[in-house]
């Protein structure tokens, strides 16, 4: 889990004749050399796109062998790239994390809009909001990097936006919205729910991926539903 932050010519009407070929009586042929040729894709979007790429590359090196291993040059040889175009984009092993901890962070408005939905009530929502974080962290590289490089960032020499709490103030907020219906059990604080909920998935997600590289991230969120979640329901 990480924390939410708000933040994707013309058709012809007919085949083409090749110039080789020869038209009607009277008609004359394009040349080869004067065909329209296809524009070459803009530098800007050239540039994006690489970017991406690399930031994809250092994503799952970082999410595999944490940060204190990685070096540039291995981001270039995942990314099939010199370690100078790497370089030209990122000036070193830090801005590259931090770019991966930004994409982490950016990616959670777009999850969690759909997760949201329409449900029958609140606590439906916030369950449904929990199945699909869990699906990101099992699926999502970028959000397994960022992860990671939070509890690494003692390692990163550079400011990582703060993990957590905007976790606990989103949560925070399903919660309220389901007391406020009448669906959480009586006696219980949102906010303390939040941060007992946050606590206890960041632990099972941290757990899964060093003991089974969250191949058993699925049967432990069912059992943190079971026990936990379900728990909270009124």
């Amino acid at each position: 889990m990480a924390t939410p932050r708000s933040e994707p010519g013309r058709r012809s009407s007919g085949p083409k004749r090749r110039s080789s070929e020869p038209g009607p009586a009277g008609t004359e042929t394009t040349p080869r050399s004067a065909e329209a040729k296809p524009r070459s894709e803009p530098k800007q979007e050239r540039a994006r796109r690489t970017k991406v790429h690399i930031l994809q590359s250092a994503a799952e090196l970082f999410a595999e062998r944490g940060y204190a291993t990685v070096t540039l040059q291995d981001v270039a040889e995942r990314a099939e790239m010199t370690k100078g175009a790497v370089y030209f984009h990122y000036t070193n092993k830090e801005a590259l994390a931090v770019a991966v901890v930004q994409e982490h962070y950016a990616r959670w408005p777009g999850i969690l809009q759909g997760a949201e939905g329409t449900h029958e009530g609140p606590f439906d929502t916030l369950t449904a909001v929990l199945d699909t974080v869990t699906r990101a962290f099992a699926r999502d590289i970028v959000v397994q990097a960022g992860a990671r490089l939070q509890i690494e960032r003692a390692l990163i020499d550079a400011e990582l936006p703060e993990p957590y709490v905007g976790w606990e103030d989103y949560l925070t907020r399903l919660i309220t919205e389901a007391r406020d219906a009448g669906q959480l059990r009586a006696g219980v604080e949102p906010r303390a729910a939040a941060r007992v909920l946050v606590s206890a998935f960041f632990g099972m997600q941290h757990i899964s991926d060093v003991l089974s590289r969250r191949r058993d991230l699925d049967e432990r969120y069912e059992e943190l539903r079971t026990v936990l979640l379900e728990g909270l329901r009124g």
